[in-house]
């Protein structure tokens, strides 16, 4: 689907001043490289213990440079790499070209339950301390791990903390930016029977202090052409559960209305796409919302965005939620 072919008016009521952050904080995996030398991988087969620095260095991959885990190989002159690594190289050595066989590094494996690591996100301000053999399934959910662009209409590979994607979107993909947390969007498609699993929109709202993704888009489901919109918040699923919102779209005295609460960006938009958790209309009901001779697809889908506490009491008249401004 043409993303050029559509148009997408906004009119935002806007209820939070502040503005879009525009500092960046980018994050780089760096990867060390390391020489190994015989006299070093002989003390690990031997048993001898050096310090957790040169363990730890001991421990990643000649090859790949991440941790190895066990099973983990050496060769007859104590080179050491990893199970992965292994299959890659033929089962030749990358060090000194002797063939590998089925040699473990019993040695190192046991030197590796003994160490207490920090995690690799510990620059990002995790500071936490892990055994060896569970750092790595911690590092897989740790909350301070980067995330991924949530932009849906490419494949985007950019990940960061959510600052630097804010910016990284609105610079790089030139995602529109609102303050607020109520909107009303129109959306216009000059053929939409034309539907070939496209993304059409992206907007970042700023309300509360936080960041939220409102997607709207055309894909099939089965044999049938919908419409849906979603919201995603840019943060942990946890902080996610603090928030509602609600969309609503209608026309000629029908309305369809959704509530939920928003999925983290941790969630791919895929997986909530295709997990159907948000407001999907059927192309014949966008159809007839659309008015007129069907053949153009006119959608007007208005929302807002409240914090659970304030769903009672604190919410204004006319659906406008009150930002909270500490």
């Amino acid at each position: 689907m043409d993303l050029d072919s559509m148009d997408c008016t906004s009119t935002i009521d806007v209820t939070d001043d502040e503005e879009i952050h525009q500092d960046r904080h980018s994050y780089a995996s760096v990867s060390k490289h390391h020489s190994y030398s015989n006299n070093s991988n002989a003390n690990a087969a031997s048993g001898l213990l050096p310090t957790t620095t040169s363990v730890h260095e001991l421990l990643e991959c000649p090859v790949c440079t991440n941790s190895m885990y066990p099973p983990i190989h050496q060769c007859q002159n104590g080179h050491t790499l990893c199970s992965t690594c292994k299959n890659r190289v033929h089962n030749r050595c990358p060090t000194c070209r002797q063939e590998l066989g089925d040699i473990r590094c019993l040695a190192l494996e046991k030197v590796a339950e003994s160490l207490e690591l920090p995690c690799k996100y510990m620059s990002l301000g995790c500071s936490e301390i892990f055994p060896y053999y569970s750092k790595l399934k911690h590092e897989t959910v740790c909350d301070f791990r980067p995330y991924n662009c949530p932009y849906a209409g490419s494949e985007c590979s950019v990940m960061g903390d959510i600052p630097f994607l804010v910016a990284h979107l609105r610079d790089g993909h030139k995602v529109d930016m609102h303050s607020g947390c109520t909107f009303n969007h129109r959306y216009v498609k000059s053929n939409p029977r034309e539907v070939e699993n496209a993304t059409w929109m992206l907007t970042v709202f700023h309300c509360f202090g936080e960041y939220f993704c409102l997607h709207f888009e055309a894909f099939q489901l089965g044999m049938a052409p919908v419409y849906m919109a979603f919201l995603r918040f840019m943060g942990d699923e946890t902080e996610a559960r603090n928030y509602n919102y609600s969309l609503e779209v209608g026309g000629y005295g029908r309305k369809l209305i959704w509530e939920g609460t928003p999925r983290s960006v941790r969630d791919s938009h895929r997986k909530v796409r295709d997990s159907h958790d948000g407001l999907i209309i059927q192309r014949n009901m966008a159809l007839f919302f659309s008015g007129g001779d069907r053949k153009e697809l006119k959608l007007r889908v208005t929302g807002r965005i409240w914090k659970e506490q304030q769903q009672s009491g604190e919410v204004g008249g006319g659906g406008a939620c009150i930002p909270n401004l500490s």
